[in-house]
């Protein structure tokens, strides 16, 4: 098998990172936002506006049914990313980048709504089938605003090295 050319590399950094860390980054916020314990009643009392997100297509069938089961309780480590932070920006009070959810957030934005913004943007980016390869300046600079945005460190504490050289 060939090896991974740098910019190959540089995509699945980036896509492990996306993948794998900022999942369980965004988890152990949201289990700081809503506690285990609290999220049955928090759903229950936001059914109305859960529905509504169901109506209008932000929610699926697949995300509902885990919100709703039919035995038992809900349980976040069922939940993916996307619904995660669709529960954050819909069911609290968490503060929006300035140019909403759906643009990468101006650098200077340090919000948790902003960190999660910037989550979803580079996740998006990353699933654009244009091809599997990042050019190197644009992963040290995209990587940097992950990194320097505390969207990680404040909510995993695991501190995990990408490359040799601390990028990402």
């Amino acid at each position: 098998m060939a090896a991974l050319s740098e910019d190959e590399e540089n995509y699945a950094r980036l896509a492990l990172l996306l993948r794998r860390v900022t999942p369980r980054a965004v988890r152990t916020y949201f289990d700081r936002i809503f506690p285990t314990t609290s999220l049955p009643s928090t759903i229950s009392s936001s059914k109305n506006t859960l529905f509504d997100l169901k109506v209008k297509r932000i929610i699926n069938q697949a995300q509902w049914n885990l919100l709703n089961p039919i035995n038992g309780e809900p349980d976040t480590e069922t939940f993916d990313l996307t619904l995660m932070i669709c529960l954050l920006r819909n069911l609290t009070s968490i503060r929006s980048p300035i140019n909403g959810y759906d643009s990468l957030p101006l650098p200077g934005e340090t919000t948790p709504g902003s960190d999660l913004a910037r989550i979803k943007y580079y996740r998006n980016q990353l699933a654009r089938p244009d091809s599997n390869t990042i050019y190197r300046a644009y992963f040290n600079t995209e990587c940097g605003n992950l990194r320097d945005h505390k969207a990680l460190t404040n909510y995993e504490t695991k501190i995990i090295k990408f490359s040799k050289n601390d990028s990402c």
